[in-house]
């Protein structure tokens, strides 16, 4: 089974995730972007303000890709659980914010995006999206970087919020306002209860 957590900058997804590796030692644990020369070329072009966002993208996707054929089939081939902090769902909500402020000639970019993916990405089994406003996320997060403004993150939010309406039997949606302590022990009853049911 994989299992993606998702959510904005500062919901507490990388919290969680390392939770759940003393639940789970026998899960694969991974994150996108990964540590691979793949996603060293995506966190560049996230510290560049001026990164065009097309290209930008396809970092993003090259990151997926090399993924996907590296850590997640094969772990998932090998029966597995996998759980990975962001997935495809952050490129759809977050490069689709980006594309739509750019100069970008694209109507629809969050369908763009997700049309790139469908040809050759693997869609979780669920989704742990950790729920928290625009506002508190980026004071969690520190703006530290072009996609952590308040602004930005609630152009980021509206597109989770449309994935969710797309596919809520795949979506567990956690309320990340709660203390991380509370937020941790949800997610664990809802991992519990996936796995249990799978």
């Amino acid at each position: 089974m994989l299992i993606t957590l998702e959510g904005l900058d500062g919901s507490g997804k990388t919290t969680v995730w390392e939770a759940l590796h003393d639940v789970y030692p026998d899960a694969v644990f991974t994150r996108e972007p990964t540590d691979s020369w793949y996603g060293e070329a995506v966190y560049r072009s996230i510290e560049d303000d001026d990164a065009d966002p097309l290209a930008e993208l396809f970092l993003y996707t090259a990151d997926h890709a090399d993924h996907l054929s590296r850590t997640v089939r094969p772990a998932l081939d090998d029966g597995k659980l996998v759980v990975s902090d962001r997935y495809s769902d952050s490129r759809f909500a977050y490069q689709a914010a980006t594309l739509a402020a750019s100069d970008a000639d694209l109507a629809r970019p969050l369908e763009y995006i997700r049309g790139i993916h469908s040809a050759f990405s693997r869609p979780p089994d669920a989704t742990i999206y950790l729920d928290v406003d625009a506002r508190t996320a980026a004071e969690r997060a520190g703006r530290t970087n072009k996609f952590e403004e308040s602004g930005y993150l609630a152009e980021v939010q509206t597109n989770y919020e449309r994935l969710i309406d797309a596919e809520p039997e795949r979506f567990v949606r956690v309320d990340a306002t709660r203390s991380p302590e509370e937020v941790i022990e949800r997610v664990e009853t809802v991992v519990a209860d996936l796995l249990a049911g799978a």
